[in-house]
């Protein structure tokens, strides 16, 4: 039999701990792969990413629009008639649609004659009586409101209504352009 020396104990005991800990380094390692989608990018590059294994919506919830009592009920009648004549999909036909339902509503009483949805807010001031109101944000806008974007190039004309915007189509959200102003008949 071969002699041993006092040095093996320790020896067999290091080892059996590196065994221990490398059996669970790989089994973290396994563990984290399958947590992981490994592909090769554009450059083919290893690169990894995290599966999602659960979906919790985070829902964008903007509040419901108000009533303002002090602006013109017909403003709200135009709202409601706008929103039924409106498609599902633009028709690049909003300043139309916009001026069709004020004028249905009776809130103005001669068609605009402005073609470019860009100069509707100086029209319905300067023409119909409209006052711009101090309000930046299209969701704090009152049911009826019109609220005109763009620039003097390029806009696009839509009405609050109570649970999004309207023009010659249907939006929960309002247009990506600038706002240049909200307006509404006191």
């Amino acid at each position: 039999m071969p002699k041993t020396t006092p040095l093996a104990p320790c020896f067999i005991a290091i080892s059996a701990f590196c065994l221990l800990f490398a059996t669970a380094a790989h089994g973290q390692l396994v563990e984290s792969a399958k947590s992981r989608f490994i592909f090769k990018d554009a450059d083919g590059k290893s690169d990894s990413a995290e599966i999602v294994t659960k979906y919790v919506p985070k829902k964008i919830v903007h509040p419901v629009a108000k009533t303002d009592s002090s602006i013109d009920p017909k403003l709200r009648r135009a709202a409601t008639i706008a929103e039924e004549r409106a498609h599902a999909h633009s028709r690049t036909q909003c300043w139309h649609y916009v001026k069709h339902a004020l004028f249905s509503a009776g809130v103005i009483s001669s068609y605009p004659k402005t073609a470019y949805a860009s100069e509707a807010g100086d029209e319905l001031i300067r023409s119909y009586g409209f006052k711009r109101l101090p309000i930046r944000d299209p969701y704090a806008a009152p049911i009826g409101a019109v609220l005109v974007y763009g620039n003097k190039n390029r806009g696009h004309v839509e009405i609050r209504t109570k649970d999004g915007f309207v023009s010659d189509f249907r939006s929960p959200t309002p247009s990506k352009r600038p706002l240049m102003g909200v307006y509404a008949k006191l």
